[in-house]
């Protein structure tokens, strides 16, 4: 069977123009076309005009559903956020059998994503709000989850969980971290540098000193 590019036909190829869409179906294919143009050529790599033709409308078409660039960057890492979140959550699993077994099942999650989904995953961390803004909603209940299972791993060692969010922001910039020298291709070949591995092993020394420094349950 032959690979297929992110349209259905050979990878490079881009999809026949369409001309008709039913109600809603434009903005999902100017969302697609934007994800994939992400995936192909990075953040910077398309513009509202380049979306419409992939889809095959006018360059004014877009207006309908986004104001500008932004607003439509900003649907793709909406929905990528969205997917993120619920990868994580099912990957969490309620903590079964364990905390610790839950946690590196979620790392290894958070790495599929963004290695699977490069133009969701570079769209969800290239707009980033203003300083002192409300982060996006999306991106907070991504952050939740991940909190959820902090709190839950310091519980299960005894401590109060109220370090969890703590080492939640700890795990979710060592995870971006290695992800992003992941998809850079920074990370050298060999077992110790198993982007996987690596990461288990960086948030388990997290945890152990989330653990000396938490109070009692």
């Amino acid at each position: 069977m032959s690979a297929k590019g992110p349209w259905g036909g050979p990878p490079g190829e881009e999809p026949a123009p369409r001309r008709s869409y039913h109600h809603g179906g434009l903005k999902d294919a100017l969302i697609e076309a934007a994800r994939a143009l992400i995936e192909r050529s990075g953040p910077g790599g398309f513009s509202l005009t380049e979306a419409a033709r992939i889809v095959g409308v006018t360059p004014a078409a877009p207006y309908r559903h986004f104001s500008d660039r932004d607003a439509l960057m900003g649907e793709v890492a909406k929905r990528g956020f969205d997917l993120f979140t619920a990868r994580l959550a099912g990957a969490w699993e309620g903590g079964r059998p364990d905390a610790d077994t839950a946690l590196a099942r979620m790392g290894r999650a958070y790495l599929d994503f963004a290695r699977t989904e490069p133009g969701y995953y570079r769209s969800m961390f290239t707009n980033a709000p203003e300083p002192g803004s409300c982060p996006d909603p999306a991106a907070g209940r991504a952050f939740a989850t991940i909190e959820l299972a902090a709190a839950a791993t310091l519980r299960a060692r005894g401590r109060t969980d109220l370090g969890g969010r703590s080492l939640a922001l700890e795990i979710w910039a060592l995870s971006h971290g290695v992800a992003t020298l992941m998809l850079g291709g920074y990370l050298p070949a060999g077992p110790d540098s198993d982007p996987a591995a690596l990461l288990q092993r960086a948030a388990g020394a997290l945890v152990e000193a989330a653990v000396r420094s938490a109070g009692p349950r």
